[in-house]
C-alpha cells in the first residue's frame, strides 16, 4: 500500500510514531479544537477526534477532524458503532475521504446508560471487527456491504483499539488477532500503567506474530490528581492502576508534577519493548500537558516525511 496519512508513512517507515487526542466541545465552538490543533501539531504524528466519547454528546468527530486538517494536523477520524447503522456509517466514511481525512478507528462505542442521554436508543448494527472489515472492502475491493461498488478511491488507514487488560486477560490476543485479520492497520491500546502485565501481552502478542501484520501504539493517560488514579482503578472498565501507583500519587508533594513522572516513567519502559510501534497520549481535557510529555520523553523533533 502507498503511503498516504502522516501517520501511515511515520509507522510504514518504521520510526517510532506519537499520537495524541482532541476531545470536541459541547458546542459549536471551532476554536477550542483549533487551540488543541496549535497545541498537538508540533509534538504529534496524528490527533484523534473522539466521537460523542463516555456516549456524552459533543461536536461530531467528523467536523472536528475537518478542523484539524484546516491547521496542517493529520486527523484520527473515531467512530463509533453504537450510533450510526451500516448506511450512516459508509456514508460517513465516503465523507471523510472526499473532506481528506484518512485516519479512521473503529470502535464500538461506550453504552449510552454512561452518558448524558441514557435513554437513547443505541444502533450496534455491526460491531467494531465487522466495522473494521466494512471499511477494508470500501478500500481494497471498492465494495459496499450490500456488495455495490464503491465509484472513487477509499484511501483510509485502519486503526482500532485494543484492551490488554480486561477480563479474561488469555482472550485479549485473540480478538486483537480478529481485528487484525479483519484488516487494522494500526492498534491503539487503553491506558497502560501495569507494565509487567503489558510486557506479558506483548509477548503473547508477538507468539502469534501480530506485531509483525500492525503496528501497535500503546495507550498512556497523565494523572491529574490522586483523585482520578482511583477512579480509574475502581470504575474504568479494563483500566489496570496498580496500588504502587496509587501510593506514589497519595504521597507526592505536587500530586500534577508525579502524573506526569509516571506516563514518562512507562513511555521509557514501553520504548524497549519489541513489538511497541509507537504511544498514544490521552490527556483528556489536559492537553496542555502532552508537547511537555513528548519533550521530556525524548521524543521531538517529529518526523516530517
Amino acid at each position: 500500500m502507498k503511503a498516504g496519512t502522516n501517520l501511515e508513512k511515520v509507522l510504514e517507515s518504521g520510526r517510532f510514531a506519537v499520537t495524541a487526542e482532541a476531545g470536541p466541545p459541547k458546542g459549536t465552538s471551532a476554536r477550542v479544537i483549533l487551540r488543541k490543533a496549535e497545541l498537538l501539531r508540533p509534538c504529534c504524528d496524528a490527533v484523534n477526534v473522539t466521537d460523542n466519547q463516555t456516549a456524552i454528546v459533543r461536536m461530531s468527530s467528523l467536523a472536528g477532524c475537518v478542523l484539524l486538517k484546516q491547521q496542517d494536523v493529520d486527523p484520527v477520524m473515531q467512530m463509533v458503532a453504537r450510533d450510526r447503522n451500516r448506511i450512516a456509517i459508509q456514508s460517513d466514511v465516503l465523507g471523510a475521504v472526499a473532506l481528506g481525512i484518512g485516519n479512521i478507528l473503529c470502535l464500538s462505542g461506550d453504552h449510552q446508560q454512561f452518558g448524558n442521554h441514557p435513554s437513547a436508543k443505541n444502533v450496534f448494527d455491526i460491531d467494531s471487527i465487522q466495522l473494521i472489515q466494512t471499511l477494508k472492502n470500501m478500500r481494497d475491493e471498492k465494495k459496499f456491504i450490500c456488495g455495490e461498488d464503491v465509484s472513487g478511491e477509499v484511501s483510509i488507514y485502519i486503526g482500532a483499539a485494543a484492551n490488554p487488560f480486561a477480563d479474561p486477560f488469555e482472550f485479549r490476543v485473540t480478538r486483537l488477532a480478529k481485528k487484525v485479520k479483519a484488516g487494522a492497520d494500526f492498534i491503539q491500546t487503553q491506558a497502560i500503567y501495569d507494565i509487567a502485565k503489558f510486557r506479558k501481552w506483548m509477548e503473547m502478542v508477538r507468539d502469534r506474530g501480530l506485531d509483525e501484520q500492525v503496528h501497535i501504539l500503546a495507550g498512556v493517560i497523565p494523572i491529574r490528581s490522586v483523585g482520578m488514579a482511583r477512579y480509574m482503578r475502581d470504575y474504568v472498565a479494563g483500566v489496570s492502576v496498580p496500588d504502587e501507583i496509587i501510593k506514589r500519587m497519595e504521597e507526592a508533594e505536587d500530586a500534577k508534577v508525579e502524573g506526569v513522572r509516571i506516563p514518562l516513567e512507562i513511555i521509557e519502559q514501553l520504548k524497549e519493548i519489541p513489538g511497541v510501534h509507537g504511544i498514544h497520549i490521552m490527556a483528556v481535557g489536559w492537553e496542555d500537558i502532552v508537547p511537555e510529555i513528548v519533550e521530556a520523553a525524548g521524543l521531538l523533533p517529529r518526523p516530517v516525511l
